[in-house]
C-alpha cells in the first residue's frame, strides 16, 4: 500500500468516526505532519505523520520537530504506518 492509499484508509476510518480531519498538502512550515486532527468526543488535537508500513522510523529530524513540539503543547502527535496504529493511539 502506498503511503497516500493509507492516508486516504486513515482518513476515510475517522471521518467516519466522525472527527474533524484536514490533510496537509503544502504548509508555511516544513516537516508538518500530513494529518491534522480534531477529535469529535473531547475536541483534543492529534497530529500523524503517515508512512509506508514498515517505514515507520524514517522520520526526518524537522518532522520528528513538529511532533514533539505538539506533544509537549498538549496535543497527540505520532508516526503511523498502519491504520492500527491509528487506532491503538484511541482515535
Amino acid at each position: 500500500m502506498t503511503e497516500q492509499q493509507l492516508q486516504k484508509e486513515i482518513i476515510d476510518y475517522l471521518e467516519q468516526n466522525g472527527h474533524y480531519v484536514i490533510k496537509t498538502i503544502r504548509t508555511n512550515k516544513a516537516g508538518v505532519p500530513d494529518l491534522v486532527i480534531c477529535t469529535m468526543d473531547s475536541g483534543k488535537f492529534y497530529a500523524i505523520e503517515v508512512k509506508r508500513e514498515g517505514k515507520k522510523k524514517n522520520v526526518t529530524k524537522l518532522q520528528q520537530f513538529h511532533l514533539d513540539l505538539i506533544n509537549k503543547t498538549g496535543g497527540k502527535a505520532f508516526v503511523a504506518d498502519s491504520l492500527y496504529d491509528v487506532i491503538e493511539e484511541g482515535l
